[in-house]
């Protein structure tokens, strides 16, 4: 490495900057570094390790010098963009707009007030609904509030998801529930919609198997695990040999809190105690689908029913609880993880060929201007 280049950039970076770079033996780094230095001339440069208080430093700095405005939430932070910082991440950075307002197609904007209601989103967490919808593609289907992924797997409807978003009448509830309430009762799909209550979808799907004996699919999360019926309906689908897949999406968050501060035990254990078939894994949909396989074959033996069984799958949560802010980089990311086994596959032009339509589907679906004209209806 050559010194001598970050000899003159020590006076900017200090000299805690000029160890962690010089700990990096890469001299077109540090070409790198210095060049950008003196090309922007700027009075000091902080050099970021990620490290916890490198982290904190920067939060902080952000809020010292108002870049960043603190929040009544602890930890979070808002700041407000304008027409010349469109330059960052254009795609994923949108103005807010009043309604009505359009500046053109070359903005990416977001209308104010569109949305009447909380909005619950599934990204990160699509694998899991993707191998449902391979494997039981016609249970009755009892989701928690967490379920656009489950509901367009399956084969609902996006417009009438839209709509309901919406609050508009040809919604999947009427438009009168909103994100967390999506039904479909349509084709082959049965899909009951959550009313609010953590974890009640459960007791109704149980006792939906019991009366109509038919196979169902009761999904919910790690926070609503922790409620008390969510215990007695799972004892009493095993005491009466019920026809039910229990599926719990294990984002190790009940909103903000991590299971390890809400618990000390684990939900696939105590679900063995019940003398149930319990797995607990990943949200990888090959392991999923060879899971859920072995039950249904099971279920073939002649006097051997291995319903109901329980499924605890981690998986991770790339939005908050609730609208679409983010706490940095989820744990992993499964969607690019398979997307890199299908390439692995040759299957590259088939994914860019699905993906393309996809885009241009959703681009059609929220468009804009026809937004405004369904609202202005």
């Amino acid at each position: 490495m050559d010194k001598n280049v970050l000899e003159n950039i020590k006076s900017v970076i200090g000299e805690e900057g000029y160890n962690k770079l010089l700990a990096i033996d890469n001299p077109e780094l540090h070409q790198f570094v210095a060049e950008y230095i003196k090309l922007c001339g700027p009075e000091k440069v902080f050099v970021c390790s990620d490290s916890p208080e490198d982290l904190q430093y920067v939060r902080e700095s952000a809020v010292r010098n108002k870049e960043e405005l603190k929040l009544t939430n602890e930890g979070h932070t808002i700041h407000i963009d304008g027409y010349n910082d469109q330059a960052r991440d254009k795609g994923h950075t949108k103005f807010l707009l009043p309604k009505g307002v359009d500046l053109g197609s070359n903005i990416n904007a977001i209308d104010k007030g569109l949305l009447k209601y909380p909005v619950y989103l599934s990204s990160g967490q699509e694998s899991i609904a993707v191998a449902l919808s391979i494997i039981v593609p016609n249970y009755m289907i009892f989701a928690q509030h967490r379920c656009h992924d489950i509901y367009l797997a399956m084969g609902g409807s996006p417009e009438r998801l839209r709509d309901e978003l919406l609050g508009l009448p040809t919604g999947t509830s009427g438009g009168r529930a909103g994100s967390n309430c999506i039904q479909c009762h349509s084709g082959d799909i049965t899909m009951f919609g959550h009313h609010g209550l953590i974890g009640e979808n459960v007791s109704l799907g149980v006792g939906a198997a019991l009366g109509s004996g038919k196979p169902t699919l009761c999904i919910f999360g790690d926070g609503a695990a922790e409620e008390d019926y969510i215990l007695t309906s799972i004892g009493f689908a095993i005491t009466h040999k019920l026809p039910v897949l229990f599926m719990c999406t294990d984002n190790n968050l009940s909103i903000l809190t991590p299971v390890k501060t809400r618990r000390s035990w684990n939900i696939a254990d105590v679900i063995r105690g019940f003398d149930m078939m319990s797995f607990d894994i990943t949200d990888d949909p090959w392991q999923l689908i060879y899971s859920i396989a072995n039950i249904k074959e099971d279920l073939v033996v002649p006097g051997e029913n291995r319903l109901p069984a329980f499924i605890n799958c981690y998986t991770c949560r790339k939005y908050w609880h609730c609208g679409t802010g983010t706490d940095g980089t989820p744990e992993w990311d499964r969607f690019k993880l398979v997307k890199k086994e299908l390439k692995n596959m040759g299957l590259i032009k088939k994914i860019n060929k699905i993906e393309n339509k996809i885009k241009k589907s959703m681009e059609k679906l929220w468009d804009l201007k026809l937004l405004q004209k369904l609202l202005n209806k």
